[in-house]
């Protein structure tokens, strides 16, 4: 079967997954991974209960981002591509926009009223409500904590959460996070952490990304 065929053959229920989860740990995939590696790794951190999952490959593979949106419909999590809105646009999943990509409103006229769409705003209150009037769905501060993965000129800190409180929006915080360290950020009032080595460089990625999953429990 082509990925045209698969396409279509994709439940229209599962096609639906566009609204935001329950609180938890957000998932994104290292950019030094594809294919069956990939597929596998992304299972794992589900399977440890990830409830959203985002692919950061650049520039994106199709076959890889139409698996991981067959997968992440399997466990009923939301599939966010990265800054790909075309490809986010043609697998009918939400994309995450930094600031230099595709304009959120752009976004959102392409991808429906329904669409998640996340942006990254730094540490930029200000930057964040523009965000939201161009109709994000979330915003993501950071980075809090030393990147293993990106270079980040722009640092954030505990202390921007409570700033934050008053967008009355779902939040993500990002950059370096870990289980030695995300728990400050929960306890903030963060509704997602969004993990990268923290998961995917661990020596089991469903156990350590259970043990994130359940910070927000206990």
């Amino acid at each position: 079967m082509n990925i045209a065929s698969e396409l279509n053959a994709l439940d229209s229920s599962a096609q639906s997954l566009l609204q935001m989860p329950k609180k938890g740990v957000y998932a994104i995939t290292p950019t030094n991974i594809s294919g069956p590696t990939l597929l596998d790794a992304a299972r794992a951190a589900l399977s440890g209960g990830a409830v959203m999952l985002q692919y950061r490959a650049k520039p994106g593979i199709v076959a890889d981002a139409l698996a991981l949106k067959t997968l992440c419909d399997q466990f009923r999590a939301p599939l966010i591509i990265n800054d790909d809105l075309a490809i986010a646009k043609q697998l009918g999943c939400g994309v995450h926009l930094g600031e230099s990509d595709a304009a959120i409103a752009q976004a959102r006229k392409e991808l429906g009223a329904d669409a998640i769409i996340g942006a990254s705003c730094y540490d930029s209150v200000v930057l964040a409500q523009r965000a939201l009037d161009n109709g994000a769905s979330y915003v993501a501060f950071g980075s809090f904590y030393t990147s293993t993965t990106k270079t980040v000129p722009r640092r954030a800190d505990v202390a921007l959460l409570s700033k934050a409180a008053v967008l009355h929006a779902p939040l993500v915080a990002i950059g370096g996070i870990d289980i030695s360290n995300a728990k400050p950020l929960i306890a903030a009032g963060v509704d997602y952490i969004a993990v990268v080595n923290g998961i995917f460089g661990q020596p089991d990625i469903q156990a350590a990304t259970a043990a994130l999953s359940q910070l927000f429990i206990d």
